[in-house]
């Protein structure tokens, strides 16, 4: 018998199936950085025509996963050290509102946040994949909670970035589950309490990054490194 999840997945229509699969690989390392997915190849891998292919691959574009480039094909995107460093800047700047107006308006947070957490917990293993998702569905909740459609917009826009990056921080330090889990619970609880200076400073903690996967991402410049021979 298929199990509900294959048969949710087989209902979909296939634009969906071939987004969601190539996605997934572009967030494991399946397709790196640089190289090229072959409209062909996931063609006859999904079994689909060539049509949802394309209709896939133009959203994958708009959400950053891939450059279609004219004769070449889908180039997946590289994330750089600056970007990420943007990415960071730009997650503080988002975050970092969203704690001021919830803890001075005191806004309720939605459930659904320590639902998500519970589901983390529950990870096992080392497939990191579930664990991004979950991730970052925690942090677009507290973004959502204050109804600005326009902000969370914005917000979902970082998705394709923000999650390759979590995916390389994990793959590089396992050992960060573990501090993640525990930032994680502080946060909610300083938010819940409406502590601003509390949630301020485990997200500032949450969001700051991490060396290990900065200096392996192109464009990576070390302290110092542009005084050398001067």
């Amino acid at each position: 018998m298929t199990p509900p999840q294959a048969q949710d997945a087989e209902s979909r229509p296939a634009r969906e199936r071939v987004y969601a699969h190539v996605r997934e690989q572009i967030l494991r390392g399946v397709y790196a950085g640089g190289s090229f997915v072959e409209e062909e190849a996931i063609s006859s891998v999904m079994g689909v025509s060539r049509t949802p292919v394309r209709e896939a691959f133009h959203r994958l574009e708009a959400e950053r996963f891939i450059d279609l480039l004219p004769r070449r094909g889908a180039l997946v995107r590289q994330v750089t050290a600056q970007e990420l460093a943007d990415l960071y800047e730009t997650r503080r700047m988002i975050e970092g509102y969203a704690v001021a107006r919830i803890c001075r308006e005191r806004i309720v947070l939605p459930e659904t946040m320590e639902a998500v957490l519970d589901r983390l917990d529950a990870i096992a293993g080392s497939d990191h994949f579930a664990r991004v998702e979950l991730n970052r569905e925690f942090h677009f909740g507290m973004v959502q909670a204050l109804g600005n459609e326009v902000l969370s917009e914005l917000y979902q826009s970082l998705g394709a970035r923000q999650q390759r990056v979590a995916m390389r921080a994990l793959a590089v330090d396992p050992g960060r589950i573990e501090r993640i889990r525990v930032e994680h619970r502080d946060f909610i609880a300083a938010l819940r309490a409406f502590d601003e200076a509390r949630a301020r400073a485990v997200l500032d903690e949450h969001l700051r990054p991490v060396t290990g996967v900065v200096s392996r991402l192109p464009g990576y410049d070390p302290p110092g490194a542009s005084d050398e021979g001067a």
